[in-house]
């Protein structure tokens, strides 16, 4: 540690801190534009400058470390004059277009001209102009306001590991540009508008939308994935106009996937089920909420429990899932299933399908292997988590079974299926010795690795491989489900799967029950389920549950109700509603509440509240909200499933199209233009 003194205030900080932290350590503003803590230090931008005792000039305060005894002045008349020279500089080619900008009332350059800028510029000549870059469908740019930060330069390259843009030129005819006018491929694209401090990046599906002071701001969580990314939804009479990151260093840091940032604002407008329909001679009509519930009642009623189930899809909240399991039991049916997809995740413990090693857990991995998982496209936010630890730490190293995929960070591929896990098995492949010398190995096991008829088996597997390689002990869990559904984790917690003698999601999908209830299940096939088999369909979009369904019944995306979700880790966090479903359309476990009624097995609960404390009565893991424990286990009995039952089929390539995975952003046109301009040429150039 190292005692330096900040105008006047002596403080101790750690010996690795720059003067600009240790500023900020006193509680002194400093102003600056390139600076962020999440990249790599330039020192573009001087606006930082400070004076220290003993050196002859001001200097860059975010470039320059602390050393003992170290005496610095933030604010004194020296400073004032150099950042006000700093930022006539800056101003000198920057137009004057505030009232157009679409950074107006967010932008760093507009905060730090009134406080730090001159009442009139000196500078006389002509403006320079730059031309416009294309970056693609999500990021619009103005170049000529660029105040050559290098932040969007150093975020593609360091956290989004796709160096796309960098400067050409030096002086006044430097340009930040793509080189190759292409569209952005990284999945994290977004984010470059978020940290860019002045108008020169900003949203293109956004633009000249909405001033940031006419909008309703809700906390929320992003459900397109996995991660439980904190969100911010901006809306505007009703209408959600912009989805930004909150800051959550347990979660997502200050990143969001574009996914999750654009999908939603368009993918909610359109292909929406806004009231009740009902089948009738092999045609859909407009309903009454009760014509509806009378029809399914009417069903239910001529068939036995055991021969009714449900399938809830990968977007679901915690009560509607909760809900739905009640009104099973009370109908005598154990025949549930969350996993649409036919994942043989064993849910008789919690760390035999969650990410045992936390996120957070990550940056003390020091050897990983990955299988059957294209994280970057699964779970973005993670794997720049991941990229992070590869450049922090040298001897960190990946290994990858399954398809080979770029995941921006260097990987020795071993195999491509079950047999490259048998080689780690026996030791006959070079990574075996890498994860036996590692101190806090782990392995991340991929959904595609799954949901294949021996994925019970690769799962045993991959548990045995973690047990033989000191993954799983007292101080330190290295194994790892990735999970793609935000609802997955939740509906596991909560015992969403076969009751006794129960039939799971592809069972009930071949022609095992005569009622089939789908909540938001839209991952199936449509086509299998019998033309006898009686389809109920809740959820808000017109997607492949819907297109099968003899009931259709009107539900609300995850903008506009609140619910809770488990993420992939096992957190449970909180979404609020930011705006409401529209039309006749209502929240899931209000529908199943009042539906209760119609066939005399009414749920025990009228109010959000009291669902949810039935439910933290009944799994004590929903009353912590926004807690996350790391498990650590003793037990290293594994999860069912013979290892000797692996197949030899590779495993298939996970999540071919990043952006159309799910109703909503299958709905959106903003990500069909990102397939159309980005996924398409990528999967075209890679063939």
């Amino acid at each position: 540690m190292a005692k330096v003194t900040v105008d006047g205030i002596e403080i101790e900080v750690p010996n690795n801190y720059s003067v600009l932290q240790a500023a900020e350590a006193a509680g002194r503003e400093i102003p600056r534009f390139c600076y962020h803590e999440r990249l790599s230090v330039a020192g573009n931008c001087r606006m930082c400058l400070v004076e220290i005792e003993k050196m002859p000039k001001p200097v860059a305060s975010c470039g320059q470390p602390v050393g003992e005894g170290m005496v610095i002045y933030t604010d004194n008349e020296k400073i004032r004059a150099a950042r006000r020279n700093v930022m006539e500089f800056l101003l000198i080619n920057h137009p004057l277009d505030c009232p157009i900008c679409d950074q107006g009332g967010e932008c760093d350059l507009q905060d730090e001209a009134v406080g730090y800028g001159r009442a009139r510029s000196r500078y006389e000549e002509n403006k320079r102009a730059v031309t416009d870059k294309y970056l693609g469908p999500l990021v619009k740019t103005v170049m000529t306001r660029c105040i050559h930060c290098t932040r969007c330069v150093r975020f593609l390259a360091e956290v989004a590991g796709v160096p796309e843009l960098g400067g050409t030129a030096r002086g006044e005819s430097m340009e930040i540009t793509n080189y190759v006018e292409r569209a952005l491929s990284s999945e994290l694209s977004g984010n470059i508008v978020d940290i860019c401090p002045v108008g020169a990046l900003t949203s293109k599906p956004y633009a000249f939308v909405a001033r940031t002071w006419e909008l309703n701001k809700t906390d929320s969580i992003d459900v397109l994935d996995a991660v439980g990314t904190n969100i911010r939804v901006d809306t505007k009479g009703g209408t959600v106009l912009r989805i930004l990151p909150r800051r959550h260093d347990g979660v997502n840091e200050d990143w969001l996937a574009d996914k999750g940032r654009h999908a939603p604002v368009d993918g909610i407008k359109y292909r929406r089920l806004d009231r009740p329909w009902l089948r009738e001679n092999g045609t859909l009509r407009e309903a009454r909420w009760d014509e509806a519930f009378d029809a399914i009642a009417a069903r239910m009623r001529a068939v036995a429990g055991a021969r009714i189930g449900a399938i809830a899809g990968d977007l679901c909240d915690v009560e509607s899932m909760f809900a739905l399991k009640r009104l099973m039991a009370g109908l005598g049916s154990g025949n549930l299933d969350c996993r649409q997809d036919g994942a043989a995740l064993d849910a008789s413990r919690r760390d035999y399908y969650l990410f045992n090693t936390t996120i957070v857990g990550i940056d003390e991995i020091d050897a990983l292997l990955v299988i059957g998982a294209d994280i970057r496209r699964e779970a973005p936010v993670l794997n720049a988590r991941i990229r992070r630890r590869w450049a922090d730490l040298p001897s960190f190293q990946v290994g990858l079974i399954g398809a080979e995929v770029d995941l921006t960070y260097p990987t020795t591929w071993i195999g491509e299926g079950p047999a490259a896990l048998a080689c780690l098995l026996d030791g006959s492949h070079d990574f075996a010795k890498i994860l036996a010398g590692a101190k806090n190995p782990a392995v991340i096991i991929g959904q595609s690795a799954l949901t294949r008829a021996d994925g019970a088996a690769v799962l045993a597997a991959c548990w045995q491989l973690a047990v033989q390689f000191n993954m799983i002990r007292s101080d330190w869990h290295g194994f790892n489900v990735l999970h793609r559904a935000a609802a997955r984790v939740g509906g596991l917690d909560i015992g969403f799967v076969p009751q006794a003698g129960g039939l799971d999601a592809g069972a009930m999908l071949a022609g095992g029950v005569d009622v089939l209830w789908l909540l938001a299940a839209d991952e199936i096939d449509a086509t299998a389920v019998p033309g006898s088999c009686f389809v109920v369909y809740q959820g808000h979009h017109g997607d492949a549950g819907a297109a099968r369904a003899d009931v259709i019944l009107p539900g609300a995306s995850y903008l506009e109700k609140s619910g809770l979700y488990v993420n992939t880790e096992g957190r449970v966090q909180a979404a609020s509603q930011a705006c409401f479903p529209p039309g006749d359309a209502r929240e899931d476990w209000t529908i199943l509440r009042a539906f209760s009624e119609h066939v005399g097995h009414r749920l025990g609960f009228d109010a959000l509240a009291g669902l949810r404390a039935q439910l933290a009565a009944e799994y004590p893991i929903f009353g912590d909200i926004g807690d996350c424990r790391r498990l650590a286990s003793l037990d290293v009995t594994g999860p069912a499933g013979d290892p000797a039952g692996m197949g030899a089929d590779a495993f298939a390539r996970p999540m071919p199209v990043y952006y159309q995975t799910d109703p909503i952003s299958r709905a959106s046109p903003t990500m069909a233009r990102c397939v159309a301009e980005i996924a398409a040429p990528m999967q075209a150039a890679a063939e």
